[in-house]
């Protein structure tokens, strides 16, 4: 894995660990991370070394605040063309369907939904909030709370983008509403989104992303239509080996102490 300029990347165990790395900008992305975020998640798709990601930001102000906008876009012209940096950082964009395990540190803001949209689990920071500030500095809001419309209830996406910089999305209500699935202290939240990951990471690669792909699919597309398309993902998905040591496991007598959340 080359240096990034922008991203800050360790591997243990199966878990690559992915840190934004531009603190003195809360983690914005500007032209390089946006690059460097598209190769990583390429990478990381071909990577056999790599079972499931952790995904956060440096520091504790900020997981993302978005774009840069000290940086300079490139657009092309006439007004029905746009080409919108933040479409190509997310890792399904990039066709990699490995877990992704989000540990949200301070504020995820605007663009950061395009990041937050596209993991499997997020967890937050005591102290973390979640908003968009598009309507109140005369932008409409668009992609962001398409990207987020499926973690979160209707009611609550569309009052968290109208509202902009005037309210904001605690940690304990983004639980509440299920866009968090757990809120831990802000000194724990990397060990912990790391341990959840390394669990995640124990069951066979194949099984995992087998499964995360039919849980996408089943989002988009109707009942009926993900019903019929559940038993290619079981045929591709499952590991023989996999299902051989399962199997075995399960005649031992062995069990795994399992957590009650």
């Amino acid at each position: 894995m080359p240096d990034w300029e922008t991203l800050g990347y360790a591997l243990a165990d199966g878990v690559a660990t992915v840190t934004l790395d531009r603190p003195d900008r809360l983690n914005s992305f500007n032209t390089t991370m946006t690059r460097e975020l598209a190769a990583l998640w390429a990478a990381l798709r071909v990577d056999a070394a790599v079972r499931v990601v952790v995904l956060t930001g440096a520091g504790d102000r900020a997981f993302c605040t978005g774009i840069d906008r000290g940086d300079v876009i490139p657009q092309p012209g006439g007004r029905w063309m746009m080409d919108d940096p933040g479409l190509s950082i997310g890792p399904k964009t990039a066709d990699c369907w490995k877990p992704v395990v989000a540990a949200v540190n301070g504020m995820a803001c605007g663009g950061a939904f395009y990041l937050l949209g596209e993991v499997e689990t997020i967890l937050a920071a005591e102290h973390a909030t979640f908003f968009d500030p598009h309507v109140s500095y005369g932008m409409a809001a668009a992609f962001e709370p398409m990207l987020m419309r499926a973690r979160m209830p209707f009611g609550e996406i569309v009052r968290l983008t109208l509202l902009g910089n005037h309210e904001r999305v605690s940690a304990r209500r983004a639980h509440q509403i299920g866009l968090v699935q757990e809120v831990v202290p802000a000194d724990e939240l990397v060990a912990r989104s790391q341990r959840l990951a390394a669990e995640i990471a124990s069951v066979p690669p194949r099984v995992a992303q087998g499964t995360v792909r039919s849980i996408w699919m089943a989002r988009e597309l109707a009942r009926s239509q993900a019903l019929s398309m559940a038993k290619v993902y079981i045929g591709l998905g499952n590991d023989a080996d996999g299902v051989a040591e399962g199997q075995r496991r399960f005649e031992s007598g062995a069990r795994l102490a399992p957590r009650v959340r």
